[in-house]
This record gives structure tokens, sequence and C-alpha cells, in this order.
């Protein structure tokens, strides 16, 4: 795991294992295991988080001297799928490491909350030390798309000295939030004390942020992206609303302020 920062008091610590209920679980994740040919220029990394246990991830890398960006998909997402979107990130002057949950792609083991949270930790700590071994000396930034947002966010609140910025697209606040807004929560279940403290904690992250979501999102309404925004106590940080996207659109319909602005973004804080 990667350096905890004690910036500025960070305190706050969230049980996330009020989402491992076995009910829940079912209506958080949707593994499917595959493993997908590494295409030529990228390389497959696999990250040991436990024993018998691996994470799988992809890293589309072309200079040691561009920025780094740590990525964490959506659901029903696998590496594979972005074979053909890390070129643009290339493109861009920008390596990507595209990460999997258990139980996706070629990573072994069920998926859980709380060990995705922990796997996202232990893969941080794995890529950071590896940039550093191999000479990349670019920076590094951490992405988090719809459900990976939840380790984006926690990586940006724990070991934020060690990233420059953060960038979230159609993520939110609290995934127990949507839950609640679903009616997928079992009676007797409470989900108030996680998601108080996912807000809260929201206010002790003070990195760069860049926040992009599209108009017309039904699965992760704007709200949800909105009140993310306005939590943050980042002082430098930026909301973007794709006109006419949806969830799965955003990157599609506003591909040019899509990539646009994670680039001029990520260019604004490269040497802070």
């Amino acid at each position: 795991m990667g350096k905890i920062s004690n910036r500025k008091g960070l305190t706050a610590v969230i049980d996330y294992s009020v989402l491992d209920n076995p009910f829940l679980l079912q209506n958080i994740f949707y593994p499917y295991p595959a493993v997908t040919h590494c295409p030529p220029g990228a390389v497959d990394i696999s990250v040991p988080v436990e024993k018998d246990v691996s994470i799988s991830c992809r890293f589309y890398a072309k200079e040691k001297s561009w920025p780094n960006l740590l990525y964490f998909h959506g659901n029903g997402e696998l590496v594979g799928d972005y074979d053909g979107i890390a070129p643009f990130y290339n493109k861009k002057s920008l390596n990507i490491m595209v990460v999997d949950y258990r139980g996706y792609g070629a990573s072994g083991g069920f998926p859980g909350f709380t060990s995705m949270i922990s796997d996202a930790h232990s893969v941080f700590g794995y890529f950071n030390n590896m940039l550093s071994r191999q000479g990349y000396d670019g920076g590094l930034w951490v992405m988090g798309r719809s459900l990976g947002s939840a380790s984006a966010l926690d990586l940006a609140y724990h070991c934020q000295d060690q990233f420059k910025g953060l960038i979230i697209e159609s993520g939110f606040p609290s995934y127990g939030r949507l839950l609640k807004r679903k009616g997928i929560v079992p009676p007797g279940t409470s989900l108030n004390a996680f998601n108080d403290a996912c807000l809260a904690r929201l206010g002790k992250i003070y990195l760069p942020a860049l926040v992009m979501h599209g108009q017309y999102d039904s699965l992760v309404p704007l709200q949800e992206a909105q009140d993310l925004y306005d939590g943050l106590g980042s002082p430098a940080k930026k909301m973007i609303i794709i006109p006419d996207a949806d969830h799965n659109t955003t990157m599609m319909i506003g591909f040019d302020l899509y990539f646009g602005y994670i680039k001029e973004f990520i260019e604004k804080f490269i040497e802070s």
C-alpha cells in the first residue's frame, strides 16, 4: 500500500463492509472472467493482493517522460475494453494503467466492496514503485469512471500527497446513495452513516480535481456529480457537463471535450 498522508489532519476511515452484504454485492458487481490478448505496445501486469489472488492491469505507455494515469474502470468493463481507447490517451501524450477488479478479466477471487478498495491501494503501491523503478518521471494522476470513482476517491484521500490530481467521470460521492435511490437496500440495513462519512470525507480531499458527467445520465444522475464536486475540498477544481451524453456515452458524444479537458487539466498541474 502507498504511504498514508497526514496532510491537514486527515483522519477519516470509512467502513466499506456495510456494502459487503451478499444481497447488495449481487447488485453492485457484475464480474466477467475473461483473458484478452495484450496488444502490441501494452504490458499486462498482475498485482498480488492476497494468497492466490491477483488483480489484472494493463499499462499502455509510450514515453517515460509522459504523465501517468492510474485508471479504475466502470462496472461491466474489462481492461481489454480499453485496447481501442487507450491510444487516444497516448495521442494526448498520456500513459494509462487500467485496473480490473476481483472476478473481472484475468483477476482472481470474487468481488467485494472492502476488498475492491484494499486492492486499489495495493495496485497503487505496486504501480507507484514500478514507475519509480523504471524511470517514469511524468507524475501520477488517479482517475475513476462510474464504479471506479469509489477507488479513485479513496486513494485521492489517503494518498493525495503522491498524486498530482484527481479525475472523476460519471461518478458519485457514495455508492450507498445509489443503492437507496434504486430501492435495493435490504430491510434493517441503514446506509446513512456510510453516506454521511463519504460526503464528509470529500471536504478533506485537496487535490486538483476534474469532474465530468453526462447531461442525461439516468444511471448516476447529474446531481450526484454536482454533490461530489461541491463537496470536494480542492481549491482548484472544475466540473464539465457533456451535453446530450448519458452514463455510457460521455466519451463517445463528447470526444473532443472529453480528451481535451483531461489533457488541459493534467498540463495545468503537471509542475505542481
